[in-house]
């Protein structure tokens, strides 16, 4: 096989259906007979210079898949596959990669780069290859410039895979040197620079210690900025990228240099290519990202247990800075609403500006204002469109009281320019910040209100025209009208929009029947608005809300009817289904939440029921989470008369949950389980084996998402607390499952955010299970046999408290399953909980909390405790 190699590789790129099948069989064959054989045919391939291009490429794409995958489970097989590959064969590839870095083929040299990073981001934190960082910085010093540039995008890529602890500080110090170096402007080639400047973006995590000693920072600064002023665009623009991400790393050493960036950001904004002015822009993004996250979470008040305080960088740029931004803004090109994901710089500097008004609040608005007023009603519509964006730009942050006198002359301006305005982009602009309007400045909780009876029928007028305008204006309409909706959720028993309920539900039905409904989203968001008006409708529209249910009834049926379809239309058509199925999901849970409502829906929820099931025929994923969700919400709403359905539902219930490819369907599927044994409480035992065997097992599995093991722990304690003692047969599967996921979910410090954001939610989902079970297990005579498990809990609920690293969720129900624990075992806990390191001040920090949901579990729990101790 290793002859032929060259052949077959070739063959598997062949425009040839049948040629590249055989070929790709081939391949996958050598790879299962032989896989050390197979791995060093692929290596040889691609650092041979004699072999064509093509197949030298793909060789290497091969070996790199081999090394790494997208899905946690299947990367880790492959990490322990490599690991126990031969020796010898490690080296062999080793050496053949190194040696390709000076191949004369640049696809060579890069795709050798991406597989010598897979390979150190695999072998160098279990302490093997120490030798490659050396030989990498032995190549930079070479004469020839592509060995030069290949390696130091290697070292690029390498610190990109590698955690910054595994590599020592001495050789952190050897690669910045070498990359900084290879940045300066001294060194003649392009290319080298280039690769050092992407190389210095992956390597910004490993400097820490280097930014905190002033010389070493004032060098890495100075070469950065002199890259951002490189001959060659492609330089200009790295050296940005680096900036931007200087400025979320390192803010806190910002301070000396903040003003010379100032200078290099707004020149490059003012005269740089596009590529390049946007990462000018998004430098000041992040310094805005940084700050906003300083004064959220700290106030104005810096005390000393601030880690980082604010250094006000926008405050002070302000008066240069916004004149920069609102420039931008008049730089719109032609057609840039009719492109999904377009990105331009007149886009940038609004987000940019939205987000300088988030950061400063009522600071902006007289730097702002006078560039609308000059702008909102010249002839040429960029102005009009500038104008009107840095308006919708500056909602949110500044105090209402600020922004309404403002608003109130605007509005009615705004009004006219939907619908008279001639131009598209204007029109586009304008409703999407009348959505802002209403978003920020609309709503129970403000004392005046902009929007009366005086100018309601007005607005909701225009609204309704626009939706019939071209796709991308009818589409922010529909957004505008929904924040209008969404202020009036809590208005009590009559709102300002009920006599135009109708006439609005008519209006957005109409809007998803449009011909062009598929473009700018349209059709998405007809639905979503349409969702909230009835989600925010009173009683005095329930008659109304009710016959709107045969009506969706209809248009999912009518998607059910077996037609042939393209695959195109198949897409589309899911698409429409699951938008139906989450229409139904809001009617549901509107007209179940009260008796006279609820009794008028419930004729049609066996019709309803059997719609979803026919959706679950069709394959799709979105469309089977919906259709799942809508299920859960009939099934709350129709309690224990759900059971009919149960039958025929359950064999649904077990493909989702044995659907880990698309795990959100299961991670659905597993919360709609709760929301049955809710409705159903010792109804659902029947299939409580079924449905518990499928969940231990998918709790087993390295190949089910981490993210599906959280609700499938706290889906132990819904079915515990409907069957109540009848939980005694799983006791023995399920306490030592979630004995280990407690300890493992005790131990993470030193955990990044993401990690710290999954362990409180796994730690919450276990809580939620003991606290089910305790509930379920209460009055029984069978409590005794949670008795042995009480020590471990405790021992639990003391390491979480000692780790402080957890949230307030977690915190209310690790109260309250210390009171359950009380509750449920009476004399036998109190004397553990007399003996528990932290109950006492884990109590009394919870009773002292300002969460009113913590203090009231605390309460309780205290409650619970006290008789436990005095029995």
């Amino acid at each position: 096989m290793a002859l032929e190699v060259t052949q077959v590789l070739l063959n598997a790129q062949s425009i040839d259906a049948t040629v590249r099948k055989q070929a790709e069989d081939s391949l996958r064959q050598f790879q299962e007979q032989n896989l050390p054989s197979f791995l060093l045919s692929l290596s040889n391939e691609l650092g041979s210079e004699e072999k064509p291009v093509d197949s030298r490429k793909l060789a290497g794409l091969i070996l790199k898949n081999a090394l790494d995958a997208k899905e946690q489970h299947r990367k880790f097989e492959l990490v322990q596959r490599w690991l126990s590959l031969d020796g010898n064969v490690k080296t062999q590839i080793k050496a053949c990669l190194l040696n390709t870095l000076s191949s004369a083929v640049a696809d060579a040299r890069s795709t050798a780069s991406q597989v010598i990073a897979k390979i150190a981001g695999i072998e160098l934190p279990h302490k093997q290859w120490p030798e490659l960082i050396g030989s990498l910085l032995l190549n930079v010093h070479q004469q020839s410039s592509h060995v030069k540039q290949a390696t130091l995008e290697t070292l690029g890529y390498l610190c990109e895979e590698v955690s910054p602890d595994v590599i020592d500080q001495d050789q952190v110090n050897r690669i910045l040197t070498a990359v900084v170096q290879g940045m300066n402007a001294s060194e003649g080639n392009n290319d080298v620079r280039l690769a050092a400047t992407r190389s210095l973006y992956n390597a910004l995590g490993f400097a820490q210690a280097n930014f905190s000693n002033d010389m070493e920072r004032d060098y890495i600064m100075r070469v950065v900025c002199e890259s951002t002023l490189s001959p060659e665009v492609r330089i200009r623009q790295a050296a940005f990228e680096c900036l931007v991400s200087i400025a979320s790393t390192y803010y806190d050493k910002l301070a000396r240099y903040i003003q010379d960036i100032f200078g290099i950001t707004a020149k490059a904004v003012k005269e740089d290519e596009e590529s390049v002015a946007l990462q000018a822009i998004e430098f000041w993004s992040s310094i805005c990202d940084e700050e906003i996250d300083i004064l959220e979470e700290y106030g104005e008040d810096f005390t000393g247990d601030s880690d980082i305080p604010c250094f006000y960088f926008i405050k002070q740029a302000l008066p240069a800075l916004v004149p920069m931004l609102l420039e931008t803004l008049l730089k719109q090109e032609e057609d840039q609403d009719q492109d999904e994901g377009a990105w331009n710089i007149a886009m940038a500097g609004g987000t940019c500006l939205g987000l300088v008004a988030r950061t400063v609040g009522d600071d902006i608005v007289p730097l702002v204002m006078p560039f609308i007023e000059e702008n909102i009603t010249k002839s040429d519509w960029r102005q009009r469109e500038a104008a009107t964006y840095a308006f919708g730009s500056i909602l949110e942050g500044p105090a209402p009281e600020k922004l309404m006198p403002i608003v109130n002359v605007a509005l009615a301006f705004m009004l006219t320019a939907l619908t008279q305005d001639p131009n598209n982009h204007v029109k586009d602009t304008t409703a999407w910040t009348l959505g802002r309007i209403f978003e920020f400045l609309h709503g129970s909780t403000l004392d005046t209100p902009i929007i009366n009876q005086a100018n309601c029928q007005q607005i909701i007028t225009v609204l309704l025209q626009s939706m019939k305008d071209v796709p991308n204006v009818a589409e922010k309409a529909c957004g505008a009208l929904y924040f209008l909706a969404q202020g009036y959720e809590d208005v009590g028993p009559s709102s300002p929009l009920t006599p135009f309920f109708q006439e609005i539900v008519q209006s957005l039905l109409t809007v998803t029947h449009r011909e062009d409904a598929g473009e700018s989203r349209l059709r998405t968001a007809a639905y979503e608005t349409l969702n909230e008006v009835v989600r925010c409708s009173t009683e005095e529209t329930a008659s109304m809300v009710v016959q709107l249910v045969p009506v969706i009834m209809m248009e999912l049926h009518n998607t059910l009817e077996g037609q042939k379809l393209s695959s195109d239309e198949r897409e589309r058509q899911g698409e429409l289904q699951g938008l139906l199925c989450g229409c139904l999901q809001v009617l549901i849970q509107r007209l179940g939440s009260s008796e006279p409502t609820k009794y008028m829906f419930m004729q049609y929820a066996d019709n309803m029921m059997g719609l979803f099931l026919r959706v679950f025929a069709c394959r799709n994923a979105t469309v089977h989470e919906e259709a799942m969700l809508a299920i859960g919400a009939l099934a709350y709403a129709t309690g224990p008369e759900f059971a009919k359905y149960m039958t025929e539902f359950y064999k649904y219930i077990e493909m989702g949950l044995q659907n880990f490819e698309e795990y959100q369907v299961c991670a659905v599927t597993v919360g709609v389980v709760g929301d049955v044994c809710r409705a159903l409480e010792d109804k659902i035992l029947p299939y409580c084996d079924g449905i518990m065997t499928q969940l231990l097992k998918n709790l087993s599995s390295d190949q089910l998402h981490r993210s599906v093991k959280p609700p499938i722990f706290s889906c132990f304690g819904d079915i515990a607390l409907a069957i109540g003692e009848n939980f005694e047969k799983y006791l023995m599967y399920a306490m030592p499952m979630l004995q280990r996921a407690a300890e493992l979910s005790a131990h993470t410090a030193g955990a990044d955010d993401e990690m710290t954001e999954y362990t409180n939610s796994l730690r919450n989902g276990i809580l939620e299970a003991y606290s089910g079970i305790f509930q379920g297990f209460k009055s029984s005579p069978k409590t005794q046999l949670l008795i042995p498990y009480a020590p471990h809990i405790l021992q639990f609920l003391d390491s979480i408290y000692m780790g402080k690293d957890m949230d307030e969720v977690v915190m209310k129900t690790a109260i309250g399953v210390l009171g359950d624990l009380a509750d449920t075992l009476g004399s036998n806990a109190g004397s553990l909980i007399q003996q528990s390191v932290s109950s006492k001040d884990f109590l009394s920090e919870c009773l002292s909390s300002d969460d009113h949901l913590i203090k009231e579990s605390a309460e309780w729990a205290k409650l619970a405790i006290s008789r436990a101790i005095s029995i």
